[in-house]
């Protein structure tokens, strides 16, 4: 699961990236910042709940 999110993550950069360097394509950087910070708060809930799964037996 943790290997998808940061794979998630790339892409995302990657796509701000893109959008950035490219002039006419500025609206690509705003959906791949986004979709960077969708990706990074999804998984940062995701891990913040194992912890409370956990928790002790």
């Amino acid at each position: 699961m943790v290997k998808i999110i940061l794979w998630l993550l790339a892409i995302w950069v990657a796509l701000s990236l893109v959008g950035a360097v490219v002039k006419g394509l500025f609206w690509l950087a705003v959906i791949g910042g986004v979709l960077f910070l969708g990706t990074a708060a999804y998984g940062a809930i995701k891990s913040n709940g194992r912890k409370g799964i956990k928790g002790p037996r």
